[in-house]
């Protein structure tokens, strides 16, 4: 085992390094010693980096909360891990304590924590998680397809509130890695019609390859009138994988229809009559992260169901990183790969 490794450290207001670290060790008795085998940027990376941050984090910190990783070593209270399991990591640490831990919505704890974003993640060669983070996965799943299944993992749970029924249409507002997972989710799953709204040619092109059916460039489109063209009536469904597009979403969804909100951009305020919303019974549904998702994602890339490694443009070693989140911030690249 070597003594040090690298590490993205990120260090407030748009600053990071990719630095030289001490390899962390086992100190509690839940906590795992992991070798990082892959790792992918989030939006959400962009964001913390983003001056001002467009998301909170923690200086200090090494990055990465989307990895696949092989166990190293256990703490003595680890019963159900073992040196040489492959795992993917749920980096939402609760308490199971609080309120809302208690009802069953642990995405809404008090205490939570995230690992990549307030404690150390997994841009880097070796990383320490609690074993309740972790889920094990067959060594045979390829590791692109297993570095995403913790952004698959919140694409289940806001789709498991869509309550889609087998034919209808959706909608989806952003053909980036979130809105792409959605359209394979939604397709697996016997959605009708699937169109997809994008305003960067680069993404329109990446989701030709994913069977959606309608793809629409709002800079040359009336949205409005081009989704009911094809519905008639409107989506069934419109997912916001933006998150700064309620207004539009409610614009495109039929009467009783279901608009899912999933992108989060704190910056945005928008303005939208409440009289749509009550008049036309339509149902929003916010949706964090995710509470139970991580078991029923294994599964799903265990079985190859979903193509997501087709998601990946970049794939870099942990040194060419600033290369990845150049792309990222250039909208050039769906997902970045790091192999540490």
């Amino acid at each position: 085992m070597p003594e040090t490794m690298q590490g993205v450290v990120f260090h407030g207001e748009g600053h990071w390094g990719l630095e030289n670290l001490p390899v962390p060790t086992v100190q509690a008795p839940d906590d795992v010693l992991l070798k990082v085998d892959r790792a992918s940027v989030c939006g959400t990376d962009i964001h913390i980096l983003a001056t001002p941050p467009g998301h909170p984090a923690t200086a200090g910190s090494i990055l990465g909360h989307e990895y696949v990783a092989t166990v190293m070593k256990t703490g003595e209270g680890v019963r159900d891990l073992r040196a040489g399991d492959r795992v993917v990591i749920d980096p939402n640490i609760i308490c199971g304590t609080c309120e809302y831990c208690r009802l069953g919505m642990s995405n809404a704890c008090s205490n939570m924590t995230t690992l990549g974003i307030f404690r150390n993640g997994g841009l880097a060669e070796f990383n320490v998680a609690p074993a309740k983070a972790l889920h094990r996965i067959s060594p045979e799943v390829p590791l692109d397809r297993a570095t995403l299944a913790e952004p698959l993992s919140c694409v289940l749970h806001a789709f498991e509130k869509s309550l889609l029924i087998p034919g209808e249409s959706v909608a989806i507002l952003g053909a980036g890695p979130i809105g792409l997972l959605f359209a394979m989710m939604f397709r697996a799953a016997g959605a009708g019609k699937i169109l997809v709204v994008e305003p960067v040619e680069f993404r329109r092109r990446m989701a030709e390859q994913f069977k959606v059916d309608v793809i629409l460039d709002p800079k040359s489109s009336n949205i409005d009138a081009e989704v009911k063209a094809q519905t008639r009536i409107g989506a069934d469904i419109v997912v916001d994988a933006a998150g700064t597009l309620l207004p539009e979403a409610v614009n495109l969804v039929r009467r009783g229809g279901r608009v899912i909100l999933f992108g989060m951009n704190q910056h945005a305020e928008r303005q939208l009559n409440q009289y749509a919303v009550t008049r036309y019974e339509l149902s929003i549904l916010g949706s964090f992260i995710q509470r139970t998702a991580f078991p029923k994602v294994v599964k799903i890339l265990e079985a190859g169901l979903l193509p997501v490694e087709k998601l990946v443009t970049h794939r870099l070693a942990l040194g060419e990183i600033h290369t990845g989140l150049e792309a990222m911030r250039r909208g050039q690249a769906i997902k970045v790969a790091v192999a540490p």
